[in-house]
């Protein structure tokens, strides 16, 4: 769990009591499903999420462990309480199992707290936070509905396929794309004589079949290139999660990185392309250079390859996803460092959750484990480094824009003169007089020359300003103007009133926001031949 790679979480869920007859189809249904997913997805490790309860959960994690499959232990009380839910021969599988797991504890509060908690209240804790969590929920039941205090397996289905539980704090339901449900048919031991093991899906399956393969595609990426860990080893040194968090943020923005200077290398081949076609094409047409098609094709193909490369290598994609991926992250290892138990994926809008669901689902992944033990302070390493880098950017962009106002404006300004000088010679040698002043030695050719010219500086000048229109300046530096003014606003209010859990959710909230108002203007600029 502490390899930079995004986990898929396959949650467990099902009957305690399990007939003894029944249980070497459902280990070969179980085990089937879990070397499935290992087989698909072979760059990401498989990671098991469940309670341990006694007979399904017990069950499934056998055959984990057979598989060389991690467990993560969500347990709904102190093992030492819950150990006596358990026969002896049951308990000896439970220590065993949580001797050699990744992760056992008590499973953090999802859901809001009853004043009162019942201890039923302890499994549904446990059910919704397994639910919650993963990818893939197996679900060893019999079909039956939910029983009344709605944390059996019944419920767990429920909770996964509907998000049917109330967060602490953000929306009442879950956004994005729901668990997919692998539903073994598991019948209980006084259900007359009806096989187990049969298996259907239940869910969205091409919505979990999207999530896994760009999670699979980020995990086979990510040994190419890492950026800087978020956090020194010193500050997450005993949080495992927080560990994972960091690391995973490193590998996002190195590739965000790789993936954004492809980007803009094709969007700059595009543009030279595309204005060397104008200049081949105007030769060849008004000069009748006859081998300036040669080069006319050669620049199609040249556009045509750089719009092929940008397809292949996905950059544009990959490019915005795996910054918002990073930044997601940053958000919530922040948030856990704080000691703050606020979840990034229940601040998102229902916009980005829709449309980032496998970046949502790998959060949540890196997230499991138990809350945090520490509260640290993170107005310097958070808040003042974010206002700082955002006044730094506000200058670099400013930059970046003066020149493509620069570029575009000397373009515009050479058309406008090649123009103002192709009316002056109509005025002069012909055209637009019925007796020209003079008569050069050759019309035709300084006329073809001027349209040539005026038609490629016209052709570079749309060419220059769509490629730096592309880069949407000066939306980023209003943008970057606008959170620099947040987190210094943000800074002073935390050295004024402290580190509050309100004061945490706003900053969480506004650059989840700002994140989100990005991702939606960068969708729009992919590279394309229209450029």
């Amino acid at each position: 769990m502490d390899s930079p790679r995004i986990p898929l979480v396959v949650g467990v869920t099902g009957h305690i009591a399990l007939r003894e007859a029944d249980v070497p189809a459902l280990r070969r249904a179980v085990a089937s499903e879990l070397s499935r997913l290992k087989a698909s997805y072979p760059n990401s490790p498989v990671t098991m999420l469940t309670s341990l309860a006694a007979g399904a959960d017990l069950l499934c994690a056998d055959v984990a462990r057979e598989l060389g499959i991690p467990i993560c232990a969500a347990l709904p009380m102190e093992p030492a309480e819950y150990r006596g839910d358990f026969s002896e021969a049951d308990a000896a599988r439970f220590d065993e199992h949580c001797a050699h797991a990744a992760w056992v504890g008590v499973a953090p509060p999802i859901e809001r707290v009853p004043e009162e908690p019942r201890r039923a209240d302890a499994y549904r804790r446990a059910s919704v936070y397994v639910a919650a969590n993963c990818h893939v929920l197996l679900a060893l039941w019999d079909g039956s509905a939910p029983d009344a205090n709605r944390c059996g397996t019944g419920a767990t289905v429920d909770i996964a396929l509907r998000g049917d539980y109330s967060p602490e704090r953000g929306s009442v339901a879950r956004k994005g794309p729901c668990p997919v449900v692998i539903h073994i048919f598991t019948p209980r031991v006084e259900q007359g004589e009806r096989a187990a093991g049969e298996v259907r899906r239940l869910g969205d399956e091409a919505a979990l079949r999207d999530m896994l393969e760009r999670t699979e595609e980020f995990n086979r990426l990510c040994g190419e290139d890492r950026g800087e860990a978020l956090l020194t080893d010193k500050a997450c040194s005993d949080d495992p999660a927080l560990r994972r968090m960091s690391a995973l943020y490193g590998v996002a923005d190195g590739l965000s990185v790789r993936f954004a200077g492809i980007y803009r290398r094709v969007l700059a081949l595009l543009a030279a392309a595309s204005t060397l076609l104008a200049f081949a094409f105007l030769m060849y047409d008004e000069v009748d250079a006859i081998w300036m098609i040669l080069l006319c094709g050669a620049m199609l193909g040249t556009a045509l390859l750089c719009r092929g490369y940008a397809v292949r290598s996905d950059c544009h994609r990959r490019y915005i996803e795996y910054r918002a991926l990073a930044e997601w992250l940053r958000v919530q290892a922040y948030l856990r460092y704080a000691g703050s138990r606020l979840r990034v994926t229940e601040l998102l809008t229902w916009t980005q959750s829709q449309e980032t669901a496998w970046i949502a689902s790998a959060v949540r992944a890196a997230s499991i484990g138990p809350d945090a033990k520490q509260k640290h302070d993170i107005r310097a390493c958070w808040v003042d480094v974010q206002r700082d880098y955002h006044a730094g950017a506000i200058g670099r962009t400013a930059l970046s824009l003066r020149r493509s106002d620069r570029v575009v404006r000397v373009a515009l300004v050479l058309s406008g003169s090649l123009y103002v000088l192709a009316v002056l010679f109509e005025l002069i040698f012909g055209g637009l007089t019925p007796r020209p002043l003079s008569q050069p030695m050759d019309l035709n050719v300084c006329r073809t020359i001027l349209k040539v010219a005026l038609g490629t500086l016209s052709t570079a000048t749309v060419f220059i300003s769509n490629y730096y229109g592309k880069q949407s300046l000066p939306r980023k530096q209003s943008d970057h103007g606008k959170m620099a003014k947040f987190y210094a606003m943000m800074s002073s209010a935390l050295a004024e009133y402290g580190q509050s859990e309100a004061l945490l959710e706003q900053l969480a909230r506004e650059e989840l926001i700002e994140n989100g108002n990005w991702l939606s203007y960068q969708r729009d600029n992919a590279p394309d031949i229209s450029l």
